[in-house]
């Protein structure tokens, strides 16, 4: 996924005048993931990771958040507002597990449930699509559903990991070929900095409230424990920035790209020294000479270790907008 200095190609559009077959899963062995990253689906999301990461190069989040946001943007924002919200109302039963609160599938089942005084079965999560989109794009309903549903963690082992990150990336990307976001660089870092940066607040939250476990051997596949994502786009924004990588071993960091919040949730989650608890990113801070480099091995771990793991995608529903050809 190497970021080239030349124009970033084009994302294309995916029309909806013709029926689609929602996604299913379809990688279960090692060579599955090999027959994926040859389909138009996996190109798709490489080539959207690159533009979102082009998009927000040497821009901190105060620069880009005092820019205009489409309509689009601002509804996706509410929405994730909303279900944020439900926290609030589904509060983490008062046992002393050290993870896995029960309530979050209260939370999960609140997503999942059948919408009241339909005259028919739909999923709650359907209908609030049903009320976000504009009626043009609700024959993707059904294509995009499933990312949303595994966004915010596995509702049964009560855990979250960058598979689920993944899940909510697809969701953005499934939108944006659709055109409900549009593929320009003035929309694509609002995606990084509004809606993902929103999302990160809603999944933080749950992480916190309802106590989720690591997806996997204890993080093992994200920077964090739960994320990579931030980091990858976080780094386009300090590129050519003449503060070192290492900036970050010295607390407390500005709140002025997603690195640093990243990192700074980190300080407030765990004890001990940094070269400890999170080695690699200790070896980023120590080890690389400045954030263009940083930025450029991002894309390349993210690939590696996100995108070409089983364990990891093994999950996805894929097809349907996710093109499996």
């Amino acid at each position: 996924m190497a970021q080239q200095t030349a124009q970033i190609p084009e994302l294309h559009e995916i029309s909806l005048s013709r029926p689609i077959q929602p996604p299913t899963k379809r990688i279960q062995v090692d060579r599955d993931v090999d027959a994926w990253k040859k389909t138009t689906g996996y190109k798709d999301y490489c080539l959207w990771v690159v533009r979102l990461n082009a998009s927000v190069v040497g821009l901190d989040i105060p620069t880009i958040a005092a820019t205009e946001k489409s309509e689009a943007v601002l509804k996706i924002v509410q929405f994730l507002d909303e279900l944020k919200g439900w926290v609030d109302e589904i509060p983490p039963y008062g046992d002393r597990q050290r993870f896995g609160n029960l309530a979050f599938r209260d939370w999960g089942k609140r997503l999942q449930q059948a919408s009241h005084g339909s005259s028919f079965r739909i999923l709650r999560a359907s209908q609030m699509l049903h009320d976000l989109l504009p009626q043009k794009f609700h024959p993707a309903i059904p294509l995009i559903l499933p990312y949303l549903l595994a966004s915010f963690g596995d509702f049964t082992r009560l855990d979250y990991g960058s598979g689920h990150e993944l899940s909510f990336a697809l969701f953005m990307l499934a939108l944006s070929l659709i055109r409900f976001f549009e593929p320009v660089p003035e929309e694509e870092r609002h995606l990084v900095v509004t809606v993902f940066g929103k999302y990160l607040e809603v999944a933080w939250h749950l992480q916190d409230v309802y106590k989720l476990e690591p997806a996997g051997s204890h993080g093992v596949w994200g920077l964090d424990d739960y994320h990579f994502l931030g980091f990858l786009w976080g780094s386009a924004q300090l590129r050519g920035s003449d503060v070192s990588p290492s900036s970050v071993l010295k607390p407390p960091l500005p709140p002025t790209n997603l690195y640093n919040l990243q990192v700074t949730r980190i300080y407030q989650l765990k004890i001990g020294p940094f070269f400890e608890h999170s080695a690699q990113l200790h070896a980023i801070a120590t080890g690389v000479p400045n954030w263009d480099k940083v930025n450029s091995g991002m894309l390349k771990m993210y690939e590696a270790e996100v995108l070409n793991k089983r364990v990891v995608v093994q999950h996805l529903p894929l097809g349907g907008l996710l093109v499996w050809d």
